[in-house]
């Protein structure tokens, strides 16, 4: 019989808009699942490491969600990630929450292949230019839960609900921008010359998107002693990869 002493969940229903039409199967999994590991974990002791997301917040203002500040989801999604803190909180003390936002990777698809893709075939386009985040990268996620695990491990009362996203603010259309700058500077030809800025309204989609899905990161920082990086370095370090060793 498994003992473990850490497990992490990554697995989550996370097609926001194909959730408001199958709302039973993301509840399912994040939440109906989540419960059921964490009573397992409680039973022989083990932590939880969980991921959730800025979609349990309403998008409202321009400060930086904290840990402490009223969830109020938007959609379906968010409402369902919401319930799996809760069903971990409820039922495994040793547990480690982490919210994030935007996050990419350079394997499988992302927002900087799509843009990429569509910039080498059209010289007009239109993103997004008032929902604000951080793009925070899977290898810093990786980084910061395994440092995390070995504080946890020897240091308990960290354990908690925590915000994790890398430094920085920018909105789609910037992160567009810079992606098809270090595109242009690594040689790659573009058919793109004007990128325009453009309200959430102009692209209507079945769930709503939170506006302010920034997160105030102090608390992380602060228990676990490490410094997060700006959003940019983890997408240039990602795009360079990128551009050596795929074809785009």
């Amino acid at each position: 019989k498994l003992r473990p002493d850490v497990i992490v969940n990554a697995a989550a229903h996370t097609a926001v808009d194909k959730a408001e039409s199958e709302p039973e199967l993301a509840q399912l999994l994040n939440a109906t699942s989540v419960e059921a590991i964490a009573k397992a974990a409680n039973e022989t002791g083990a932590w939880v490491v969980h991921y959730s997301t800025d979609y349990v917040f309403p998008g409202t203002g321009d400060i930086p969600w904290q840990e402490t500040d009223a969830t109020s989801p938007l959609n379906v999604y968010g409402k369902t990630k919401l319930a799996g803190e809760k069903a971990l909180q409820d039922n495994c003390p040793k547990h480690l929450i982490f919210r994030t936002s935007w996050v990419y990777a350079g394997k499988g698809n992302n927002f900087a292949k799509t843009m990429l893709r569509l910039a080498k075939e059209r010289q007009t386009l239109s993103v997004i230019n008032d929902q604000y985040g951080a793009p925070t990268g899977a290898e810093l996620l990786a980084d910061c839960t395994a440092h995390a695990i070995r504080v946890a491990l020897n240091k308990p009362e960290v354990a908690g609900l925590y915000h994790l996203v890398a430094g920085g603010t920018t909105t789609w259309h910037d992160y567009a921008a810079l992606v098809f700058d270090e595109a242009r500077k690594a040689g790659i030809t573009l058919a793109l010359t004007e990128l325009n800025a453009v309200p959430t309204s102009a692209y209507p989609t079945p769930a709503s998107r939170p506006g302010n899905s920034r997160l105030n990161t102090e608390k992380f920082q602060r228990n676990f002693d490490l410094i997060l990086p700006q959003w940019e370095l983890g997408v240039k370090r990602m795009l360079t990869e990128m551009f050596t060793t795929t074809t785009i």
